[in-house]
């Protein structure tokens, strides 16, 4: 018997045969068998890599005896050309319409989708084709420095959008979309990525029923989970196993929008890229680091859902301790996705579990401000009358390693805040012995050192360094190093689901989020939100348009640390 391994990415997987010899195939994207004239097997067999795809390379077996690949006319057009189908459940709802139609038409513009794709919406809704071309036409946009052919591009795009309609639990209506979908693939190799844009209580049914009369026959099948991913360790946990009832751990991927923003992308980037920045990377250097996220608007009728859950679940858990995971790994071996999300585990895993006393939680009351009036959070009609649900968190952790020990990691969320933002600021040490201590007077705080990546908006990284004012006499300033986002990459920045998406696509792992990844930031925070719910604990008030509430101040003052952010015009 011959066995021929072929190492390749499925998108340019061809086989290569001699016209003479007679050929069949069979198999899947795992395994392909051909048989020749003169019954000989060849298999080809991808070799995977840690996210999924298969390495390139080739070797070719003759009983035993390893050779050269055999350079032979190519006749496997069949499994050269794919497709990929892309199922967005829970169609009609905002998330859909507004966030992952829009990037998926940004991905096929910019040429990012592969020849041959199909995205199909489903949901409860009775609509047709036509219907949900029009309700997507509505959402899209061309980039605002490629607007050549955009209209042509918005009806190409649209005419590979199809619908079906049916119930999320049922395997029925799944087999009736596995039916269009063959229809649509065309007998090419058919790879399969499902987006559950739905509410957590319904992800095990669609998961059930899509996996079982849904998945792909001969290619991959993915499935994109939004957050939450439950309430606490013991919900999640409970998700995860029902999933894994269904899907392998390779199959799932988790999904944090905020991974896939330029800046938090860059983070790894600017550390491991540039040397001035790793060496200070330390407790050596680093005095405390902030994690803040900041809206200047409430809950406006989506109160419903955030009290279930609150602004720790809902910000603090998931997106800035991703973050935080990213900014404070260690080296990886690679950037193989594998990697990157080991060392993100062994931060989490390193990280004191946060009680009571770590935390400052609030509420936004209503507020008057210019003759304009803004409600408090309890006057939303869907939010429960004396809800003690946060709008507002601070938290101090701390991760109990040789890096990080004693350094303070501090994390503030709210709604309703005077302004609108997300960074994460890296306050250095005071420098020993400074000789200008004096021109600063008595507060030190001016004459320190701080590193600012804003996130959101107007992306930007500075450096605030002390700097002579120009002039006979000795005075100095805190001036900013800038590398404005705008000014100096005038195109426009992708959306974060473009990214994520296209990661998926191509099985690239290492900003989704694993399930011992998982495990891990619920450990660090279920003992504190059990606690807040037991004991009834009340938040302090704010007002709406404010600053977030005093206790903020005196939890940052306990380790002689000032937010950065209240007095940062920048």
């Amino acid at each position: 018997m011959t066995i021929l391994r072929f190492y390749q990415r499925p998108s340019s997987l061809s086989i290569a045969f001699s016209s003479r010899h007679e050929r069949s195939f069979s198999g899947s994207s795992e395994l392909v068998t051909l048989t020749t004239r003169r019954n000989q097997c060849w298999r080809f067999s991808p070799l995977k890599s840690s996210n999924g795809s298969p390495l390139a390379g080739a070797s070719w077996k003759d009983d035993g005896k390893e050779m050269p690949v055999p350079k032979v006319p190519d006749i496997g057009s069949q499994l050269a050309e794919n497709t990929v189908s892309i199922t967005v459940v829970g169609a009609s709802g905002d998330l859909a319409k507004k966030k992952i139609f829009p990037a998926l038409f940004a991905l096929y513009y910019e040429g990012y989708l592969p020849q041959h794709f199909t995205v199909f919406g489903y949901a409860r809704s009775k609509l047709t084709d036509e219907e949900l071309r029009h309700t997507i036409s509505t959402t899209l946009t061309c980039r605002v420095d490629k607007r050549e052919n955009c209209s042509d591009k918005m009806e190409q795009f649209l005419q590979r959008c199809f619908y079906h309609s049916g119930q999320y639990g049922s395997e029925v209506d799944f087999c009736e979309l596995d039916n269009k979908l063959k229809e649509k693939e065309d007998g090419k190799l058919a790879n399969r990525l499902f987006y559950l844009s739905i509410p957590p209580n319904i992800f095990v049914d669609v998961v059930r029923g899509a996996s079982r009369s849904a998945s792909s026959p001969n290619g991959w099948t993915r499935f994109i989970v939004e957050k939450p991913f439950g309430r606490d360790s013991e919900s999640s946990s409970e998700l995860t196993r029902c999933l894994k009832m269904y899907l392998i751990e390779e199959q799932i991927f988790r999904i944090d929008h905020y991974l896939g923003k330029e800046l938090v992308e860059n983070l790894s980037v600017l550390r491991f890229a540039n040397l001035v920045f790793e060496p200070l990377w330390s407790r050596n250097y680093i005095r405390n680091v902030q994690l803040i996220f900041s809206e200047d608007f409430g809950t406006e009728g989506r109160g419903g859902y955030f009290d279930h859950y609150g602004i720790i679940r809902d910000i603090m858990q998931n997106h800035l301790l991703q973050i935080l995971a990213l900014f404070a790994m260690e080296t990886p071996v690679s950037l193989d996705g594998e990697d990157i999300r080991n060392e993100k585990v062994k931060v989490l895993r390193s990280m004191r579990v946060l009680k009571l006393d770590d935390v400052v939680v609030g509420q936004y009351k209503g507020h008057t401000k210019g003759g304009k009036s803004f409600p408090a959070y309890t006057d939303d009609p869907t939010v429960p009358k004396g809800s003690l649900t946060p709008t507002f968190a601070a938290a101090s952790l701390f991760i109990d390693n040789a890096r990080w020990d004693g350094v303070p990691f501090l994390m503030k969320a709210g709604k309703a805040l005077h302004r609108r933002g997300a960074e994460i600021r890296v306050q250095f040490r005071h420098v020993p012995g400074n000789l200008y201590k004096r021109k600063f007077g008595t507060d030190l705080d001016k004459a320190t050192n701080e590193l600012v990546i804003r996130v959101q908006p107007n992306e930007a990284i500075y450096l605030k360094i002390n700097n002579k004012v120009p002039g006979l006499s000795m005075r100095l300033d805190s001036s900013n190093l800038n590398l404005l986002y705008s000014e100096r990459y005038p195109r426009e920045i992708p959306d974060a689901y473009e990214r994520l998406l296209l990661d998926a696509i191509e099985g690239e792992r290492r900003l989704f989020i694993r399930s011992d990844e998982l495990d891990a930031a619920w450990a660090i925070f279920s003992p504190l939100l059990r606690e807040l719910e037991e004991k009834k604990v009340v938040p302090e008030l704010y007002p709406y348009g404010s600053r977030g509430p005093v206790g903020a101040h005196y939890l940052a003052a306990k380790y002689n640390v000032r937010w950065g952010d209240l007095s940062d015009s920048s």
